[in-house]
């Protein structure tokens, strides 16, 4: 189970990483890659499948995370 996990955040991670450093915040992004890494698992976990949703899930997570 763990490597369909992986399979299924790996563009999404991509898609957010690639978001951060076109803002110029790619070491935020770096720091906080563990927590969003938990985060969209637990989401895949609750049974979210779409890249497309998770790549946003993951971006507000980041946003709520750094404007703390």
């Amino acid at each position: 189970m763990a490597t369909t996990t992986i399979d299924v955040l790996e563009k999404p991670i991509s898609r957010i990483r690639e978001t951060c450093e076109m803002m110029g915040i790619g070491p935020k992004f770096d720091r906080a890659l563990p927590e969003l890494e938990t985060y969209l698992e637990s989401q895949v976990a609750d049974g979210e499948s779409s890249e497309t949703r998770l790549t946003y899930n993951g971006l507000c997570y980041l946003k709520q995370l750094f404007a703390s």
